[in-house]
């Protein structure tokens, strides 16, 4: 009697897991009619699952490659950075001919580029250069791969821009470091810092504090003759600093403008 029971729970089983899926009879179309609704609506966690049917229905489609970038943009949304990485990861490798293209690049920069600062960031006032960089630059390097091979596309623009954010926030981190050490006493660590954003950066406003860095650390060391040369060169090429005058009151920060 036993197994007969058994047997019996199984095919009970198996016939609730086909009553549970409503999208058994499904069109791929009207799948992806109703996923699309989930993600204009918001509810990211019911769209991610029927995106994932619909890649499995229409292999081989058009429909499944949106499907898969839908899926990675659901993922994204649904502050799932990793799962959304992993599927636009997936697509840019099978799809390296794909109308589409440009803007999976995109959207992988886009992920990196607003990697979460964390929901108390606004109490503390972390700013995009007080954090690991890694993240800035694989999204810069998403951005430069969709100029550099899409030059019309319609994300380029935007892409452009982004990539001269993530310079300064870069070069901003090198000076945010400096004045770490400084602030420590670390005047030889200081000086290496400040000199990498000065040798790796052109026309960002992280320069500026740079050179003032660089002249204090100079002058903290007693090494009188290059703290002078930096002054020469801080009041070359910032005439109106604020750090010659000796007013150094902070005002916002200066990547606020995004």
């Amino acid at each position: 009697m036993v197994p007969v029971l058994l047997a019996a729970s199984v095919l009970a089983g198996c016939s609730s897991l086909k009553e549970d899926d409503k999208t058994a009879t499904w069109s791929p179309n009207k799948i992806y009619a109703e996923a699309k609704d989930e993600l204009n609506s918001g509810a990211y966690d019911k769209a991610i699952p029927l995106l994932e049917k619909l890649e499995g229905r229409a292999a081989g489609t058009p429909l499944a490659q949106q499907a898969q970038l839908d899926r990675a943009y659901a993922h994204y949304k649904a502050g799932d950075k990793a799962q959304a990485l992993v599927a636009l990861d997936r697509f840019i490798k099978l799809h390296p001919s794909s109308p589409a293209l440009d803007y999976a690049l995109y959207l992988k920069g886009i992920v990196n580029f607003n990697d979460d600062l964390g929901m108390f960031s606004w109490v503390t006032r972390q700013d995009l250069s007080e954090r690991d960089q890694k993240a800035a630059k694989e999204s810069f390097e998403s951005f430069r791969d969709l100029v550099g091979r899409f030059p019309d596309s319609r994300y380029t623009p935007d892409a452009k821009a982004r990539m001269t954010y993530i310079v300064n926030s870069l070069a901003q981190y090198e000076v945010h470091v400096a004045r770490y050490y400084y602030s420590r006493g670390a005047y030889v660590a200081a000086i290496n810092r400040a000199q990498s954003a000065l040798n790796d950066y052109r026309d960002v406003p992280a320069l500026e504090e740079a050179l003032f860095l660089l002249m204090r650390s100079y002058d903290e060391l007693g090494m009188a003759q290059l703290r002078d040369d930096t002054r020469r060169v801080l009041q070359q090429n910032y005439p109106k600093s604020q750090y010659l005058s000796g007013d150094q009151k902070q005002g916002a920060p200066w990547y606020k403008f995004w």
